[in-house]
């Protein structure tokens, strides 16, 4: 006879083992399950000297994003979400706020059987999993197990020296140093994504100009086929993170194969252009990015089209 099902625990995951990435999988022990969430809580010890960790979303939502439970990196390239988003120009579907979570993560949970996650990248540009493939780790972080920082130390009133089980060091305090759990897992406002892709956009050739007006990007090697509208839905379906308000107007020059790409904001011109820092795919051809620039005052000619930019050299 089959046990008697818990009738308070309705509903809640049921897992043997964490979804987890390599810096763990190795090492995890489940020691503790349902502490104060309805999912499968697991807390281990990674080895001697190291911090305990701990599972911080359920396994849906880790199937959603796949992502690891514990560090929110995704499995496959070991990057933040937010790199791995922005360059195979993916929209999460995880929901943002409390309302409708549960119905939302029950459905889901009856999409994902038998899947291992509901990310769907097998249709993604060759140029953005080219850029996942030059940033992604390739062997296993295993820094972020350190003990924490000895609070004690910090305010130098630490007497325990060798024997205390923390580290000894002064926190940093910059931008890195400030992330927050749901920011990562969504894939916005992430710093250390920001870096990533701004170190990566950079070694592209695609460091932005230190005139803060320019706000264009320059796409060359255009498809004969392309028209305006077949550049404006690439561009757009490439930066689901933008609304489309923020693309100020498409210039096609058909007779030199070439666009220009104006947005309303220099924030989202340096967004695109880290997007598509290893290339972007329109009408199935790869074309080349530059931010524009502005001309000299004295060459300026007032047109409807091209007055305010032209190709960065």
């Amino acid at each position: 006879m089959p046990p008697k099902a818990d009738i308070n625990k309705a509903g809640w995951e049921q897992s043997e083992f964490p979804i987890l990435c390599e810096t763990f999988q190795a090492r995890v022990r489940p020691i503790l399950r349902y502490l104060c969430s309805p999912f499968t809580v697991f807390r281990w010890n990674p080895g001697s000297g190291s911090r305990f960790k701990t599972t911080v979303i359920c396994q849906t939502c880790a199937k959603i994003k796949n992502v690891c439970q514990t560090c929110l990196l995704d499995l496959e390239y070991g990057l933040p979400t937010q790199v791995r988003d922005t360059a195979l120009g993916y929209e999460g579907e995880a929901p943002t706020s409390d309302i409708n979570r549960e119905y939302y993560a029950q459905n889901m949970e009856s999409k994902l059987e038998g899947n291992k996650s509901a990310l769907d990248t097998g249709r993604a540009a060759s140029a953005g999993k080219e850029m996942l493939k030059q940033l992604a780790r390739t062997d296993p972080y295993y820094k972020r197990n350190r003990p924490k920082i000895c609070s004690f130390f910090v305010k130098g009133e630490c007497k325990r020296g060798n024997e205390c089980p923390y580290r000894h060091e002064q926190p940093p305090n910059d931008e890195l140093s400030h992330q927050n759990i749901q920011d990562r897992y969504h894939g916005r406002n992430d710093p250390v994504a920001r870096k990533m892709l701004a170190t990566n956009a950079e070694s592209q050739g695609l460091k932005p100009p230190e005139d803060k007006s320019v706000t264009s990007l320059f796409l060359s090697s255009l498809s004969p086929n392309s028209t305006e509208l077949s550049i404006r839905t690439r561009v757009l379906k490439s930066l689901p993170f933008l609304d489309a308000n923020q693309l100020k107007s498409v210039v096609h020059v058909a007779k030199s194969r070439c666009a220009f790409i104006n947005f309303t904001d220099r924030s989202s011109a340096e967004r695109a252009s880290e997007a598509w820092a290893n290339g972007l795919e329109i009408d199935e051809q790869k074309v080349n990015v530059k931010w524009g620039r502005s001309r000299p005052a004295s060459n300026a000619v007032p047109t409807a089209s091209t007055s305010t930019v032209s190709v960065a050299s």
